[in-house]
């Protein structure tokens, strides 16, 4: 143990103040941690997770944030907050690294460099083949369909053929099966289909459905315009589609040139046998590989595939352009912004470690925060070229986790340094992009607190909720709230709230339950509050404006709940279309007696208004859709009533037209229904009221 290890915890006298608001438990916490590798969570006292962190020794690690002096930095402001703190032992660097970026994508702690782009990438997919009949070598005999006698290019025309005997090109994202052969990651789904034309074109693989290809009676469009074998009506045999398979596989894995020479010497000995067809069909493959070989950047490189990751930090923003090259093809490339950059310099754990090290940018800790959280899901080529240097913990770390040797190169030569100098200017102009985009975003936040005179200092904080109400003549309602905070809409907040007993049609009633139901735990919340001076854990956070779809009588309606709750009316805004509801004439109502106010139809302020309404609507309607289809194609309550099997399902709705068609008929209707008797009549009127 060190001599720090030894010493008991003792707060540096530049920060008394700051000591204070630490209860003695965390400090005993802290004094009693062991000298070990691990990971640390602090929380404040609502149960917030603050910060997640990673120690080669947790108790120094931990120790340096209550002993030194950070003055009125944000880190101080940060350790000012923590009422609690967790510890987790590892037996490594690299476990503590990954198991700290797991926390952090799952915690999303506050002053994290965090990277919340979860979307998985698009792969290329081509299926497993079946194995042939009378043959357990799965292609390699083939021996049943090497003719073109009999129906579908079969020997016996009486056997059919099976769509797993003609492996299929696709668009594929999610898990991935190891009986397929997958190709990827792709930044993008433009990248992958732009990769399955190429598939067509040069090879002529199949990209239809398994339905498809069996009721297949004569060639597609696609086998007309050459980007189909045709396999589905044996225009091909098994034996030479593999062929072209396996080519296709090794196009996707980089063996281009190898490729173009196999594919010349076919050509030559079958013009050799006077095979002059088989050799025309050869040449043109040539042909089109060499087209594709000039027009796309395919690269004879030792690495085939690489990571590209170019960094740029400016105006407290930061951009990750990640770049990928698969097989020798540059595939594109996909920008990512993290949050919480400017906690970066301050929050730095790479000077915890035995040795001295050199203290790391900002630019290498956001490089090193991407690294560690977006190989965690998606599996790490063997070469990343880098616009910074990366920690080598954390490339050990993704070493041992893929069990494949994975180096970094700070200062690529040659091609290499081609793709390095594209990506860092992808990633100047994108974050360039951002910080315009956010400027103006910015404005419209200026302007619209400052039109509606809102209390408030901070425009990063300020929380929108809209509300809108959505239903095809009273059938399947509901009810959307979305969210606009930090200056953009927060997905990952938005709700969707499906109303009940109501009036069908009554759209007063279906915003009193909404907001009823989004408020009333938060207003009692707030009200023990009050009572008691404690915030109970897992409180939501009650908005700085609600926005209502709708004027005066919706405007009356959340008047009323608001005031039955106890919350200020002053929150409530309706939007209230204009003359002839055309946009840009929109009116604000308020529910706290001020007068109706028309911004301008070039107002800043309206624009955004206008924004979070048509958004809120858009949320609202794509899930009223969804449940609409949802009850007339699966019978909703019908099929969950006794009696009622697929065709008397499909009975009623043909003839009522829906599930409500049959819930506002008698009894005596619906046994008019051929097969419903007067007893089941009955039974179905019971179950729908």
């Amino acid at each position: 143990m060190t001599e720090s290890d030894q010493t008991p915890l003792q707060p540096a006298p530049q920060d008394a103040q700051e000591t204070k608001a630490h209860n003695a438990q965390v400090l005993r916490d802290v004094a009693s941690l062991p000298p070990l590798p691990g990971v640390y969570r602090y929380f404040d006292a609502q149960g917030n997770v603050l910060y997640v962190g990673k120690a080669i020794n947790l108790k120094r690690r931990v120790s340096s944030y209550f002993t030194k002096n950070h003055g009125g930095t944000r880190i101080g402001h940060m350790v000012s907050k923590i009422a609690r703190l967790e510890t987790t032992v590892v037996r490594s660097e690299a476990e503590a690294l990954l198991l700290e970026n797991n926390l952090i994508k799952t915690l999303n702690p506050k002053y994290n460099i965090l990277f919340r782009d979860d979307k998985s990438y698009p792969y290329l997919k081509i299926s497993a083949a079946a194995p042939l009949p009378g043959d357990s070598n799965n292609r390699a005999a083939n021996a049943l369909l090497t003719g073109a006698t009999g129906q579908n290019g079969l020997k016996n025309p009486a056997t059919k053929v099976n769509a797993d005997w003609f492996p299929r090109v696709s668009y594929y994202r999610g898990a991935v099966e190891k009986k397929h052969h997958y190709f990827g990651p792709y930044p993008s789904a433009w990248a992958v289909k732009e990769a399955i034309l190429l598939m067509q074109k040069v090879f002529r693989l199949r990209t239809c459905e398994d339905s498809v290809f069996a009721n297949r009676t004569r060639p597609c469009l696609l086998y007309q315009i050459k980007r189909c074998s045709g396999p589905c009506v044996g225009h091909i045999t098994a034996q030479t589609y593999a062929q072209d398979q396996r080519d296709a596989e090794r196009f996707l894995n980089g063996d281009t040139h190898e490729i173009m020479r196999e594919l010349e010497a076919r050509m030559m000995a079958h013009a050799d046998t006077l095979e002059f067809e088989q050799a025309a069909e050869l040449r043109n493959q040539v042909a089109a590989l060499s087209n594709v070989l000039h027009q796309q950047s395919v690269d004879n490189v030792a690495d085939r595939d690489v990571d590209v990751l170019a960094v740029k930090v400016q105006g407290g923003r930061a951009c990750v352009n990640l770049a990928m090259v698969r097989g020798g093809r540059h595939l594109g490339d996909r920008p990512y912004f993290p949050v919480h950059v400017e906690d970066a310099a301050e929050l730095d754990d790479s000077d915890e470690a035995d040795a001295p090290s050199v203290q790391r940018s900002v630019e290498m800790q956001v490089l090193d925060a991407f690294i560690a959280q977006h190989y965690l899901n998606v599996p790490a080529p063997p070469s990343l070229v880098v616009s910074v240097p990366v920690d080598k913990g954390l490339l050990q770390a993704l070493t041992e986790q893929t069990g494949v040797k994975v180096t970094a190169v700070h200062n690529p030569r040659e091609q290499r340094r081609v793709w390095l100098e594209m990506a860092q200017t992808n990633a100047g102009l994108q974050l360039a992009r951002l910080l315009a985009e956010e400027g103006s975003q910015q404005a419209r936040t200026r302007a619209l607190v400052e039109a509606l005179d809102l209390a408030l200092d901070n425009l990063e904080a300020l929380r929108v909720e809209c509300f809108d109400i959505s239903h095809t003549a009273g059938e399947c309602t509901q009810a959307s709230c979305v969210v606009f905070h930090h200056h953009k809409m927060q997905n990952a907040e938005y709700r969707r709230f499906k109303i009940n007993d109501i009036t069908p049609g009554d759209d007063y009633a279906a915003m009193r339950q909404v907001l009823e139901r989004r408020y009333g735990k938060l207003a009692e919340a707030l009200q023990q509050a009050k009572r008691t001076g404690e915030t109970p854990a897992g409180t939501g956070q009650l908005p700085d404006l609600v926005l209502v779809d709708g004027g005066k009588g919706q405007v009356s309606m959340a008047r009323e709940v608001f005031e039955q709750l106890g919350l200020d009316l002053s929150l409530i805004v309706g939007v209230e279309k204009g003359e002839g509801r055309r946009i840009g004439l929109e009116e604000l109502v308020f529910a706290d007696g001020r007068e109706k106010v028309y911004l301008g139809k070039d107002s800043a302020a309206l624009m955004l208004v206008a924004q979070i309404r048509d958004e809120a609507h858009r949320f609202a309607i794509t899930g009223m859709r969804a449940a609409r289809a949802k009850v007339r194609m699966d019978g909703g309550k019908l099929e969950e009533i006794p009696g009622i099997g697929p065709k008397r399902r499909a009975r009623l709705l043909q003839r009522f037209g829906g599930v409500r068609g049959v819930a506002l008929a008698s009894a005596d209707d619906i046994a008019q229904v051929d097969g419903i008797s007067h007893e089941l009549a009955q039974e179905i009127y019971r179950a729908l009221h």
